[in-house]
């Protein structure tokens, strides 16, 4: 009899794990509380797969061999908690494709921030270098549907903690954690070291083949590594000191960062870095240095870092209008990523917060939004943690619940040379599909001026 997978969500990740769930010969359920999106429902019968929307029925999930949950499913929904009661094993989108890698190589990426535009900067420079490469993950396609479609020699995946929690076996020959900062406390019982410990996961099936990279100005990482041991080899990256000896990535006095691997040193000065800022130097030597781990060669690393291109919704420059630059950062759904965003402005800022707040302390933003910011527009259904936070602290504080609305108010506040940053600190699903519908509707919106 055919091994039984139920499968709780039916976006990317859940629809991709069907797809191949269904290919390797499982009798497949998936389940989703919501609506199911047309296209996934149009992908989901043309592989003659079995679903349900707007409801999850037990009688058909708690006779599964195995469940596949989306990440966005919390263990706290009342279905997780039956079947964990159940004894039934709970999986994530990741652990199932990895079944099915054949002897792909692996390279994974999480952190709070960088992931994405980190994951992006590997793959782009893997592609430059002439290796067959796919994007997956958090980013792209779902790592299954790729398996499923085009399996490859090389998977570069965007992993989310989420993700991370619910593996058994998945396990990268590089794993790359950016940052870990407070992020989605609210599914780690409000305890910042179960999130670290989370993010951690990426490296618990790693052996002594296989590579960590690390960053060693992150204090959440360094102190987890006071007591706790990996298999694998670690490699860190630093703008605070040289690395002398050991492999890794560093920016030396002369602002030059330094990739060393082996007998092997490469330089290039920061100036040639297409990615600008703290941050992003960050992720450039992560991305760096994995890629030499990976053995390409010198001048296809430095090509590539000085010739990649920053992503949507991620600081993407969208326009000037009347002298006021407006930038879309609605990937920026922590208070971190604001931290980032406001730490490169160097022109007097106007900056649209809101949305679904996951529990966001803003006081680590306070310092920023008192030296940059000279107006906040508050963009969501709920405002008052913002309003709470910033009242007396900043000027002006507007309240809107569109984008549109959003921007036309920082519009009527700005003046020539200032910059408009919609940087949310904050979920999208309040008004939004996603975080790329936030970023297109203020683009769209920008452009309407």
């Amino acid at each position: 009899m055919n091994k039984r997978i139920a499968i709780l969500g039916a976006g990317e990740s859940g629809v991709g794990a069907a797809i191949l769930a269904k290919q390797k010969g499982y009798d497949v359920f998936v389940s989703d509380m919501g609506n199911i999106h047309a296209e996934y429902k149009r992908m989901l019968e043309n592989h003659a797969i079995l679903f349900e929307e707007g409801q999850h029925t037990e009688s058909q999930i708690l006779i599964a061999d195995e469940v596949m949950k989306s990440p966005g499913i919390p263990e706290k929904a009342e279905i997780i908690k039956k079947i964990r009661t159940m004894g039934i094993p709970v999986i994530s989108e990741i652990e199932f494709a990895y079944r099915f890698k054949g002897d792909a190589t692996i390279v994974a990426i999480t952190g709070s921030n960088g992931k994405t535009t980190t994951t992006s900067l590997i793959h782009y420079i893997f592609k430059q270098a002439g290796l067959d490469a796919a994007l997956v993950g958090n980013i792209g396609h779902s790592f299954a549907l790729q398996i499923a479609e085009h399996p490859g020699p090389y998977y570069v995946i965007e992993v989310s903690s989420f993700q991370l929690d619910d593996i058994v076996d998945f396990r990268p020959h590089i794993g790359i954690i950016t940052n870990i900062t407070p992020d989605h406390l609210d599914r780690y019982n409000y305890q910042f070291d179960n999130y670290v410990a989370s993010k951690f996961r990426i490296a618990m099936n790693m052996t002594e083949q296989d590579k960590l990279v690390l960053c060693q100005d992150d204090p959440a990482t360094m102190q987890y590594l006071l007591t706790h041991t990996f298999k694998s080899q670690i490699l860190f990256f630093t703008m605070n000191e040289e690395l002398k000896s050991q492999d890794g990535a560093f920016v030396d006095a002369d602002g030059n960062m330094t990739i060393q691997y082996g007998e092997d040193k490469q330089s290039m000065s920061i100036q040639e870095l297409s990615l600008k800022g703290k941050h992003n130097l960050h992720n450039s030597m992560a991305a760096g240095i994995s890629a030499r781990i990976m053995e390409i060669r010198n001048d296809k690393i430095r090509e590539s870092l000085s010739g990649f291109n920053s992503l949507e919704h991620r600081m993407e420059y969208v326009a000037t209008v009347r002298g006021v630059d407006y930038i879309n950062d609605s990937k920026a759904t922590n208070i971190n990523s604001v931290w980032f965003a406001l730490e490169s402005q160097t022109q007097p800022t106007i900056l649209i917060l809101g949305g679904v707040d996951k529990g966001n302390d803003y006081s680590v933003i306070e310092e920023l939004v008192s030296e940059k910011v000279k107006a906040i527009v508050c963009m969501g259904i709920d405002n008052a943690p913002i309003l709470k936070a910033f009242d007396g602290k900043v000027k002006i504080i507007v309240e809107t619940q569109s984008a549109k609305a959003a921007v036309q108010a920082a519009y009527s506040l700005s003046e020539k040379g200032d910059v408009v940053l919609l940087s949310p600190a904050c979920a999208s699903f309040d008004l939004f599909k996603n975080y790329e519908d936030r970023g297109r509707q203020f683009k769209e919106a920008v452009r309407n001026l």
